[in-house]
């Protein structure tokens, strides 16, 4: 399935006093990673939204292995996990510069309609760009 990476330098204001990024911060790199795998795609959450789609996340699963601290420079690969249905699933892997793994974790997200505030099928738009 496709994958996307990015590069991001930790800020100090991302980590504890121990200079170590604050295990709540994870999930902003994958939201990080996920939105530059859809706009690579060629897809924005803005857009998805201006449509009447929702995508909220409703399981995030998060595997620490290393620390990491300010000043690093990590990279966020983000995978599609399978073809989308009403959810969309993917993988993460966070790596140093060294290309150790950091972390590994998971999210599934799913399409809302905004109008019903119900789940439906993920967009055409969006399976015919991942097929592509």
């Amino acid at each position: 399935m496709k994958i996307d990476e990015i590069q991001i330098r930790v800020r100090y204001g991302e980590t504890d006093q121990m200079g170590v990024v604050y295990h709540g911060n994870y999930a902003l790199y994958l939201e990080m990673g996920r939105i530059e795998w859809l706009r690579k795609l060629g897809i924005s959450y803005k857009t998805m939204e201006e449509n009447g789609i929702m995508l909220p996340v409703v399981s995030l699963s998060i595997n620490y292995k290393k620390s990491v601290g300010y000043d690093d420079v990590i990279n966020v690969k983000t995978q599609l996990k399978k073809r989308p249905t009403a959810k969309i699933e993917f993988e993460y892997e966070i790596t140093n510069e060294k290309e150790e793994v950091l972390t590994t974790a998971s999210t599934t997200l799913v399409f809302i309609d905004m109008k019903t505030h119900r789940p439906t099928k993920a967009p055409q738009y969006l399976l015919d760009l991942i097929t592509s």
